[in-house]
């Protein structure tokens, strides 16, 4: 790991960002790979996968997101929680109004939002992981640019750190786009490539939030809590009821617990 972070410690944040989330990337696409191993996926393995991605994102909002917007914050008291409490508030409200005009369907293949439209359902289903994966990169981009502004709280280790507990809720995100596409009868390869491609955007979002970051330096705390708050938006309103569609609910509740145990461990041992 120290290896690691003294390459991306020499390296301008930017493209640190930018390399960070081509691995997060890579790890979807990594997922999505099984789908020339497999054509079907136990529903239990798949709930309990969600749960895991779940419980990385919320694990992941607070510590290497919330916490940092919070003690980057000068001042006491409620003056202190401020920045935090609006871009928490802004990023949720970004995702909702995403959520509301942007085409896609869920996992479940059942539930179509967005604005009408005769696109197809493999397209709709990308767009809505694709959705989910706007604030993950964009988190990763800002944690990077604020290392860019010289800000204290923020450091390589820690961007570096979200980064790999991205990767990791990537992998199971990765199966659960393509699995259900696979299993709607489209072929193994487009499956694949859907599945990697809706993990793309987070390489983008990066670059974009640390460049912001980095011209705008006092707007950190506000763009980690405006991350923290979309990534919440997405598990509350996607993932957690995706896993209760079926009856391994149980599965899926130890799965969050297990993928927050993972992050919480990760950004305070590592971060």
């Amino acid at each position: 790991m120290d290896s690691i972070i003294s390459f991306f410690e020499s390296i301008n944040p930017i493209l640190g960002a930018l390399y960070a989330t081509i691995f997060t990337w890579g790890l979807t696409a990594f997922g999505a790979s099984f789908v020339f191993l497999f054509k079907t996926m136990n529903r239990a393995v798949l709930d309990g996968m969600l749960g895991f991605t779940g419980g990385v994102m919320v694990a992941a909002s607070f510590w290497s997101l919330l916490s940092p917007a919070i003690e980057m914050t000068p001042g006491s008291g409620v003056e202190k929680v401020i920045p935090a409490a609006i871009g928490f508030g802004l990023g949720a409200i970004f995702l909702f109004s995403l959520d509301k005009i942007l085409p896609h369907i869920h996992i479940n293949f059942k539930k179509t939002e967005g604005i009408k439209t005769p696109w197809r359902r493999t397209t709709l289903m990308v767009l809505a992981i694709t959705l989910h994966n706007i604030p993950e990169g964009l988190a990763v981009g800002v944690l990077f640019g604020g290392v860019a502004s010289g800000i204290p709280e923020a450091s390589i280790a820690g961007a570096l750190t979200l980064a790999i507990g991205i990767g990791i809720q990537n992998f199971p995100e990765g199966i659960a786009v393509a699995m259900p596409l696979r299993r709607q009868g489209v072929s193994r390869f487009k499956s694949f490539w859907y599945g990697q491609l809706s993990a793309i955007v987070e390489p983008i979002a990066a670059v974009i939030g640390a460049v912001a970051v980095t011209f705008f330096t006092p707007i950190l705390p506000y763009a980690l809590a405006f991350a923290a708050g979309a990534m919440i938006f997405v598990v509350v309103e996607e993932v957690i009821p995706e896993t209760q569609q079926d009856k391994y609910t149980d599965i899926a509740t130890l799965g969050f617990i297990g993928g927050f145990i993972v992050m919480m461990i990760l950004d305070v041992s590592l971060g």
